[in-house]
């Protein structure tokens, strides 16, 4: 399975990621979402170089030109709540995409939050098979929320591509994903990769919660 993080490269991606964990910045809920909207976009652009391109004519007011365009059948999946403004910023360049959305939560067994179930409680997809899957959530913690939204999506069809698109990973979430996602048809796109989680298996130094931060704290 390809690895790809981008905190290992000089970009302008870093910047965006200074200002989501910065706790004098990241409290701006509209800064926040667009900080992970723009990061959403810089994927896109980045997980596209990977799609198989095919030569289109087109016609111009003076000759005719040729230009190379994806021939991918592309759905992005967004893990409800946080994924949305990532979603969206892919949206934004994948705009032919379908799309599917699924609600994946932590059911935390008693009030110290040092263990939980994960639960899939919605699922919205179109047909996955045989086209390209873009399993986007901003925080991946442990990995286990994204194998079970997977394999909620294989009740839509079997994808010939995986793409796990995530902005904050820990290790073990990527070491995770490793073992249980096919080997040959997935790469995990990473904007950062964090050494470790804490008791409550929140991703240390990560940046919180990102699904309170962009939309407000849980009752």
């Amino acid at each position: 399975m390809e690895i790809i993080n981008f905190s290992e490269k000089d970009s302008l991606l870093n910047s965006f990621i200074r200002e989501i964990r910065d706790v004098t910045v990241q409290h701006d809920r509209l800064r926040f979402r667009r900080n992970i909207e723009r990061i959403g976009e810089v994927m896109a652009y980045e997980i596209s170089k990977s799609f198989r391109y095919s030569p289109v004519p087109v016609r111009t007011p003076l000759d005719a030109a040729e230009v190379r365009v994806p021939q991918e059948e592309v759905v992005i999946a967004a893990i409800l709540r946080a994924g949305l403004p990532f979603h969206h910023g892919m949206l934004n360049y994948l705009d032919g995409a379908e799309n599917a959305f699924v609600s994946a939560y932590r059911k935390y067994r008693e009030t110290g939050h040092q263990s939980f179930d994960i639960h899939i409680e919605y699922i919205a997809s179109p047909s996955i098979e045989g086209k390209t899957l873009i399993l986007a959530d901003p925080m991946l913690a442990t990995g286990s929320s994204m194998e079970l939204t997977y394999r909620a999506l294989l009740t839509k069809g079997r994808p010939a591509r995986i793409h796990i698109a995530t902005i904050i990973a820990s290790r073990q979430a990527v070491d995770y994903c490793a073992a249980n996602f096919p080997e040959d048809r997935t790469v995990v796109w990473a904007a950062a990769i964090d050494p470790g989680l804490d008791g409550s298996s929140y991703i240390v130094p990560g940046i919180g919660d990102a699904g309170d931060l962009a939309y407000g704290e849980k009752a």
